[in-house]
C-alpha cells in the first residue's frame, strides 16, 4: 500500500518537473530559433527577463524525483541509471551547461562571449528533454531490466525517439504559452502575437506526436498501448485531449491567460497518463512496484520526509510563481539604484 502511494508521489514529481522545467526548456527553444543577433534581439530580451527571476527553483523537482527513485524504488534506480547510464549523463551534462550558459550570457561583456553563452544555453535547452523523454521511452517500452545491458537499442528504439520528439514539443509548448503571457505582462503585443503563433505550432506538432507515439507503443510497447486505451490511463487522455482544444481554442482569443493553465494541463495529464498506463509495473512488464520498492520502514520514513518537504516547498513554490506572473519580482533598473541612494542621502 505505501509503495504505490510512493509511487504516485513520485509520477506526480515527475508531472511537476515536466511542466515547471519544461517552460523553462521551452524558453530556451525558442532562444535557439529565434533567428540572429538583430532579429532575435527582442524575443531575447523576453526570455532572459522572464526566466531570471524562477528558472532555478524548478531544478527542485528534480531532486526531489532523484531522491524518490534513489530512496524507494533503488531496484529502479539501479536498472535506470544502468541501462540509461548514456543519455542521462548527456542530459545533466545539458542542465548544468545551460544554467551556465544563461547565467554567464547577460554579463558578457564581448558579442562573442554572449553568443557562444547563448548557444550553449539554447542548444542544451534542446537537448536535455530529448535525452530525458529518450530514457522514459527506454523505461516505457520495457527495455530496463534485470539483464539489459547498456546499448544503443535501450534508449534509441522507436518509443524512445517519439518519446524524446514529444518531450521537445511539450517543453516548447509551455515555453511559448508562458512567454506570451509574459509578454501581455510587459506590455509588448507583438511579441504576444509571435509566441502565440508558435504556441500554437508547438501545440499541433504536440498533437501529431502524441499519435503517432500511441500508434507505435501498439507493437513498441503494447502494455503501455493498452494501459493508454483502457482505464485510468484512457481517462487522462481524453484529459489531455480536452486541454489541448482548450489550450488552442485560449491562443486564439485577445486575452488568453488562462491558456497557461491549460497548456499545463496537457503535458501534466499526458505524463499522468503513460505512468497510469504502466500499472502494476515501473518497468513493463518486468518490476512491479512492489518488487521494486524499498524495506517497509525505509518508505514510511520516506512517507513523512515527503509530506513535510511538500509541506514547506508548495506554499512556497507556489508564492514565487505569483510574485513572478504579478510582476513583483522585477530586477531593479539603473534609475531604481539611483533613486534608493538619493533618499538615503537626504
Amino acid at each position: 500500500m505505501i509503495a504505490g502511494v510512493i509511487a504516485v508521489v513520485l509520477l506526480l514529481a515527475i508531472a511537476a518537473y515536466a511542466c515547471a522545467g519544461g517552460t523553462d526548456y521551452g524558453a530556451g527553444f525558442w532562444d535557439l530559433t529565434a533567428g540572429g543577433a538583430e532579429r532575435g534581439k527582442r524575443p531575447r530580451w523576453l526570455i532572459d527577463h522572464a526566466m531570471a527571476p524562477v528558472w532555478e527553483v524548478n531544478n527542485v523537482w528534480l531532486i526531489f524525483v532523484l531522491v524518490i527513485m534513489w530512496t524507494g524504488f533503488p531496484v529502479l534506480f539501479q536498472r535506470v541509471f544502468t541501462t540509461m547510464w548514456l543519455p542521462l549523463a548527456l542530459a545533466a551534462v545539458g542542465t548544468v551547461l545551460r544554467g551556465a550558459g544563461f547565467a554567464l550570457r547577460k554579463p558578457a561583456r564581448r558579442l562573442a562571449g554572449r553568443r557562444l553563452y547563448g548557444a550553449v544555453f539554447a542548444i542544451s535547452s534542446l537537448l536535455t528533454p530529448f535525452f530525458l523523454g529518450a530514457a522514459a521511452g527506454g523505461v516505457a517500452s520495457g527495455r530496463v531490466t534485470a539483464t539489459t545491458q547498456a546499448s544503443t537499442d535501450a534508449w534509441a528504439n522507436p518509443t524512445s525517439l517519439l518519446f524524446g520528439l514529444l518531450a521537445v514539443a511539450a517543453t516548447a509548448l509551455l515555453g511559448a504559452v508562458f512567454l506570451a503571457a509574459d509578454a501581455r505582462r510587459f506590455a509588448v503585443p507583438d511579441l504576444d502575437g509571435y509566441f502565440r503563433r508558435r504556441a500554437l505550432a508547438a501545440l499541433a506538432a504536440v498533437a501529431v506526436l502524441a499519435v503517432i507515439t500511441l500508434v507505435v507503443t501498439h507493437g513498441d510497447a503494447p502494455h503501455v498501448w493498452h494501459g493508454l486505451t483502457h482505464g485510468v490511463g484512457l481517462v487522462f487522455v481524453v484529459v489531455a485531449v480536452l486541454a489541448t482544444l482548450a489550450t488552442a481554442w485560449l491562443l486564439m482569443r485577445p486575452s488568453g491567460d488562462w491558456s497557461r493553465v491549460s497548456a499545463v494541463g496537457v503535458v501534466a495529464s499526458a505524463v499522468i497518463a503513460w505512468g497510469m498506463a504502466q500499472r502494476p509495473y515501473l518497468v513493463p512488464t518486468s518490476l512491479t512496484v512492489a518488487e521494486g520498492a524499498g524495506a517497509p520502514t525505509t518508505l514510511r520514513w520516506l512517507a513523512f520526509v515527503t509530506f513535510v518537504a511538500l509541506v514547506l516547498i508548495i506554499p512556497a513554490v507556489a508564492l514565487l510563481y505569483w510574485l513572478d506572473t504579478h510582476g513583483e519580482l522585477e530586477s531593479l533598473t539603473d534609475a531604481d539604484l539611483r533613486g534608493a541612494g538619493g533618499g538615503d542621502d537626504g
